[in-house]
């Protein structure tokens, strides 16, 4: 894909962009109003605003807001010929009310806003979101064409683009955050275009690296957005899951038989299900080996597909030697009577 004049520099100087005019009101998006925006925090190796005057932040904020938000005329199309951004920034949300709510004014008072759009890469005649995914699936589920303004950009680009939007809304949940860098990563976006994207720092990144390394894809998806939950407890659960091998196994039982609507409950009892050793103790069992005088030969701990002897010191060498002459006579005497058919 051949990249527009100029547009290297949407990665070199987001950190100015994304620092410039923190008081300046925000545009309105489908409609409602955008929160005011604050300064985010700007990574290292992130050009900064300190390096420039006002007056050069300014005028290369407007620039590139020129070229990501009004890439071309404002066009009229069919929503089949979309396909979503390669890079999901967002869960499923809890209420489908919402949506249905906004669908209903796009209905009634038309599309205010255009999406952003960019040449699919790899199938002419096609489209990938940059933003405005509720606006697309607004516009196809009502049957009707879509406004929309195309720019040209790469997937590294496209990400930063993704990033502008996200901090001048600041409604990514941290997990979806997490997600967010995931699917670059996986896309092999470079990490300081990760950090661009995300307006953080390298610790932030390693932080949103271990939760979506540790916690399944699915299990994330399980629990949705969590809105009120954020990074600490999203890295102990990280933790409790890197710890036990059996807790993603006791937290997916847990949410397929949860009926809590609310990702936060959701996300509630899946870290509680992590945490929680008192369902994987229940099934251990524990055995005294004894003599005929009543002397404890061997401790034998059975749990699970686990089974462990801890012999007494005064007859480990006669006990194990025992044990290691009579266990294949048990299996053989195991297989006689039946016991592995």
């Amino acid at each position: 894909m051949t990249k527009k004049p100029n547009s290297k520099s949407i990665i070199a100087n987001f950190g100015a962009l994304s620092s410039a005019a923190p008081d300046e009101p925000e545009p309105a998006v489908d409609g409602h109003k955008a929160p005011q925006r604050t300064s985010p925090r700007v990574g290292a190796g992130i050009i900064g605003a300190t390096q420039r005057s006002m007056a050069e932040i300014r005028e290369e904020r407007d620039r590139l807001l020129t070229l990501v938000e009004s890439g071309g005329a404002i066009q009229e199309i069919s929503p089949d010929l979309i396909e979503p951004s390669p890079f999901p920034d967002r869960l499923e949300d809890d209420d489908a009310e919402s949506f249905e709510e906004f669908k209903k004014r796009f209905d009634t008072e038309g599309q205010k806003v255009p999406v952003q759009l960019r040449p699919h890469p790899l199938d002419d005649g096609k489209y990938q979101v940059i933003f405005g995914h509720r606006r697309w699936r607004a516009a196809r589920e009502l049957g009707r064409s879509l406004k929309a303004v195309v720019t040209t950009l790469t997937d590294s680009e496209l990400v930063i683009a993704q990033g502008i939007e996200n901090s001048d809304r600041q409604d990514l949940t941290w997990i979806e955050r997490a997600l967010f860098a995931m699917r670059m990563d996986e896309q092999g976006i470079k990490p300081r275009d990760i950090k661009a994207a995300l307006s953080i720092d390298d610790a932030e990144l390693a932080r949103l690296r271990q939760v979506h390394r540790s916690v399944p894809i699915d299990v994330i998806e399980s629990i949705g957005r969590a809105p009120k939950i954020g990074r600490p407890r999203w890295v102990s659960f990280a933790q409790a899951v890197q710890k036990d091998s059996k807790a993603v196994a006791r937290v997916r039982e847990t949410l397929s038989a949860d009926k809590v609507s609310s990702s936060d409950e959701r996300f509630q009892a899946a870290l509680a299900s992590a945490l929680d050793q008192s369902a994987a103790e229940s099934k251990q069992t524990e055995l005294d080996l004894r003599d005929a005088a009543g002397a404890v030969l061997a401790k034998a701990t059975f749990r699970d597909r686990d089974i462990r002897l801890k012999l007494s010191k005064d007859s480990a060498d006669a006990f194990g030697e025992f044990m290691q002459a009579e266990l294949p006579k048990l299996v053989e005497r195991f297989h006689n009577d039946g016991g592995d058919s």
